[in-house]
């Protein structure tokens, strides 16, 4: 048997508010984002109140990496200044590839009821960070979702799903960051070995229940928490009374990451040039 990835930290997640003030949990972002390379932030956003989440986010620009909006129930609008307009509904997903720049809202569509979902920041390499961005609206009917011989659910966002039983490939690919982001909805009692990339980043974000990682010494890991594993090894998830999460793995890049708010460029001076580019309307 080959040895297990091992967990290197878990980290809560932090209270916030970002937009015109929607409240939300960070759990990936600040001080020491290299250590998640080449995902910069991950926020969960969920409230049944409007006044939480009603003004959303206005328009505000992006430049160096990509978003991605995974919506668990809810509605949000998309509007950009490349003219893309998008609808974002329940158990759908957004890939904005922000590159040299994208100024753009994102708006809730409904006034009552719950919404819920995350949004996950992935780096590009230093030589796409100034190219063309891109945006995409993928709908739930169009992300693949099966079900394991032990009746594990997993939504395949992104990357190749493979239990060494089935494989699948998930709605998106892409190159140099290579991420695999999947949604595992396991019952009590199951259990699933996702087969990962050694030398990968591999990140667990448990957001319902308790997932146990068996090892040496096993963890449990309790809802709103984030796991950092080692980037080698046999990856087992189980829970005995079952847990929803999303797994997210990718290759890191090792570049230099410089971050001012929605601008993530390799050095100080591609920031500076960022914000001028901004103030003098030319950003994309």
């Amino acid at each position: 048997m080959n040895a297990l990835r091992s967990v290197l930290s878990i980290h809560p997640g932090q209270a916030a508010s970002d937009g015109a003030g929607v409240r939300l949990t960070r759990v990936i972002g600040g001080a020491g984002i290299e250590r998640f390379d080449p995902f910069l932030m991950l926020d969960e956003f969920g409230s049944d109140n409007p006044d939480d989440y009603i003004a959303g986010f206005p328009s505000h620009p992006h430049r160096g990496f990509e978003t991605i909006t995974y919506m668990l129930a809810g509605s949000m609008r998309h509007e950009d200044h490349l003219g893309n307009v998008g609808l974002l509904q329940s158990g759908g997903v957004q890939w904005m590839t922000a590159a040299r720049g994208i100024i753009h809202s994102e708006m809730p569509e409904q006034e009552q009821g719950v919404m819920r979902g995350f949004q996950l920041w992935l780096n590009l390499p230093s030589q796409e960070k100034l190219g063309a961005p891109g945006y995409r609206d993928i709908p739930a009917a169009e992300i693949p979702r099966l079900t394991t011989a032990g009746g594990v659910e997993v939504v395949v966002i992104a990357g190749q799903f493979d239990d060494g039983q089935v494989q699948q490939s998930g709605a998106v690919q892409r190159p140099h960051t290579e991420p695999q982001l999947f949604d595992l909805h396991l019952p009590a009692g199951g259990r699933i070995a996702p087969r990962l990339v050694d030398g990968h980043r591999a990140l667990l974000y448990v957001y319902e229940g308790e997932l146990q990682l068996p090892s040496a010494t096993p963890k449990t890991v309790a809802a709103g928490r984030l796991v950092r594993l080692s980037d080698e090894g046999e990856l087992q998830l189980a829970s005995s009374q079952g847990a929803r999460l999303l797994l997210i793995a990718g290759k890191p890049l090792n570049e230099p990451i410089v971050q001012y708010g929605p601008f993530v460029m390799n050095s100080r001076e591609e920031i500076e040039q960022a914000l001028r580019d901004y103030r003098d309307g030319v950003l994309a």
